[in-house]
């Protein structure tokens, strides 16, 4: 199983250490891709709408086509991200912003349909769960249809500070989480998701994307006939 893990913090903190346990249980063989943010990425969207007529167009496409490839190439997708005033951290939100071209209302990816992702926060206290689920939707729009979110309060600044009574339930959830994705082989596309694309193919079908490079992408990859990105070729 190929697995890239994207840190929304460039220390090795609480949330690595658990997107890095739950990794080893899943790689295997497997060499496993991680980023850290911002050191591997570290700008905003600056709001240019180039990648609007091809993603390629990004300012920031250099640093960013290493993450898009790697995506591309990866079975699994580990998003880790601390939680920062009950949100994500500021470079795990840019990033996503920095891909916004990949949910389906824009240019959508056809590999993603077939990928599952898995989501971790972890907090001193409460707001773990609002930060997940900020990034699970994100990834729902890209069309991964299969989202695991994972956050705890570990009521600690670090991980030699976290409990060993928490740190217990970690490895039990994580083993869990493990079994459940090596468990099931094929990546289900549902109904939430084939729903959304199809909502968003009537908008481009309607002209109401954003621009008229975005329907030509659309008409290219043979959705706007009856092609879907969860069929076979």
């Amino acid at each position: 199983m190929k697995i890239v893990v994207i840190n929304g913090q460039n220390h090795k903190g609480s949330t690595w250490k658990i997107g890095n346990i739950l990794a080893d249980k899943l790689s295997g063989d497997q060499e496993i891709r991680e980023y850290f943010l911002p050191r591997d990425l570290n700008h905003f969207c600056c709001g240019c709408y180039s990648c609007l007529e091809a993603r390629e167009r990004c300012p920031y496409w250099s640093e960013k086509a290493p993450f898009f490839e790697d995506m591309l190439a990866a079975d699994l997708l580990i998003f880790t991200s601390p939680t920062y005033c009950m949100m994500p951290s500021a470079p795990m939100k840019a990033f996503l912003d920095l891909f916004f071209t990949n949910w389906m209302m824009h240019r959508p990816v056809k590999d993603m349909f077939s990928k599952r992702a898995v989501v971790i926060s972890t907090a001193a206290g409460a707001g773990a769960g609002k930060t997940t689920k900020l990034i699970a939707d994100n990834l729902m729009n890209w069309g991964i249809p299969e989202v695991t979110r994972y956050g705890i309060a570990v009521n600690a600044m670090n991980w030699e500070m976290v409990p060993e009574k928490i740190k217990t339930r970690i490895e039990r959830d994580t083993d869990r989480i493990a079994a459940k994705i090596q468990r099931k082989k094929q990546v289900h596309v549902g109904i939430k998701t084939k729903g959304l694309f199809l909502f968003y193919r009537g908008m481009q079908l309607a002209d109401w994307g954003a621009s008229k490079a975005e329907k030509q992408y659309w008409e290219e990859q043979g959705w706007l006939s009856k092609a879907r990105p969860w069929k076979k070729d």
